[in-house]
């Protein structure tokens, strides 16, 4: 399904939208991309994030997108190392609480939490990371009883291949083929909205007849990504596949799950692959995502995007085509002529 989309933030590399409605308007919570000039690899070190800036509109698909500007720096975080991937903000007792990953002194993922008493910050970190916490991609779901789940994982450069039940492996393992997918990560957050309040466990997806999806499901495993909503009362856990490039979603019956794959919310974009949120606003659905068109296909200068987001009869999310081939084949060919001409110079 074609779906008219609206890039929110033309002049800057913004990428990996948390969004949520607080005093009655949307508020984006993105990464923020920066040249870096380190070589493109899997593990995601060209990645040079060093602040978050948020955004707020009272009209998503016209209105104007304000920039509230930058709301915490790398610099400003006792602990930290290096880059500041996506991260969520969630509201409890008239205070805003910001959840993000950085890499420590050590080079190792932790997340950590940032205070601020209005959603568009500025937010000021806490002195040491969430005990036992580690990976990427902090997602915050409120439950209809109060209560705060954080979800979180990332493959590869996220590192959660390094963990087993909470522990830091000797020697990383990444499942292949035929053995269970490694999973996401869910706890409910303690009363403070400081720490986890328990263990975290696995975020489990079967197929229909129950089995566990396979690392072999490429299309439709988890990767990255996690992003929790409700939807006339269905839990809907929604997902990216990484480096099979879908958005895809499974539907339980409570926060913890298990959940049964449904399908692809939103198809190949330009980039690597993709990060979303979903999330409700006067009445309507919208799915805010990235791609990386605007910076001609580089995948680590990505930019917001938004279209609206709709369900059919029985709940499905209807699928939404990322990019058009025709654009995708302009484009490459366009990185093709760049590299001809940079090697060009070169010889």
């Amino acid at each position: 399904m074609k779906k008219e989309k609206r890039y929110l933030v033309p002049d800057l590399y913004m990428a990996d939208p948390s969004v949520h409605v607080f005093n009655g308007k949307i508020y984006i919570y993105p990464s923020h991309d920066w040249e870096s000039g380190v070589a493109e690899n899997d593990n995601g070190d060209h990645f040079n994030m060093k602040d978050y800036h948020v955004y707020s509109t009272d009209d998503i698909m016209n209105g104007e997108i304000k920039d509230h500007g930058v709301v915490l720096d790398v610099k400003d975080i006792p602990w930290s190392g290096r880059q500041l991937w996506d991260c969520d903000v969630a509201f409890k007792n008239g205070k805003y609480y910001m959840y993000f990953p950085l890499k420590d002194r050590n080079d190792i993922f932790r997340m950590g939490v940032a205070v601020s008493d209005t959603p568009e910050g500025p937010f000021t970190p806490c002195e040491a990371p969430m005990k036992g916490s580690y990976s990427i991609d902090p997602a915050v779901f409120r439950d209809d009883d109060g209560s705060h789940y954080i979800y979180f994982g990332g493959l590869w450069g996220g590192q959660l291949q390094r963990y087993k039940d909470n522990k830091a492996l000797e020697s990383a393992h990444l499942p292949q083929g035929n053995e269970d997918a490694l999973p996401a990560r869910i706890a409910r957050l303690s009363d403070d909205m400081l720490e986890f309040a328990e263990e975290p466990r696995s975020v489990i997806i079967t197929d229909e007849e129950g089995n566990l999806l396979k690392a072999g499901d490429t299309e439709c495993r988890f990767f990255e990504a996690s992003w929790m909503h409700k939807y006339e009362g269905k839990y809907y856990f929604s997902y990216s596949t990484g480096d099979t490039h879908n958005l895809c979603y499974a539907v339980g019956d409570n926060p913890y799950g298990p959940f049964v794959y449904q399908g692809i919310i939103l198809t190949p974009v330009v980039g690597w692959t993709t990060h979303h949120s979903i999330v409700e606003y006067k009445g309507k659905w919208y799915l805010f995502h990235h791609d990386s068109v605007p910076s001609g296909g580089r995948t680590w200068l990505r930019s917001l995007k938004v279209c609206e987001l709709e369900y059919d009869e029985n709940g499905k999310i209807l699928t939404i085509e990322g990019t058009d081939e025709q654009k995708m084949s302009e484009l490459d060919i366009a990185l093709c002529s760049t590299i001809l001409t940079a090697e060009t110079k070169d010889s």
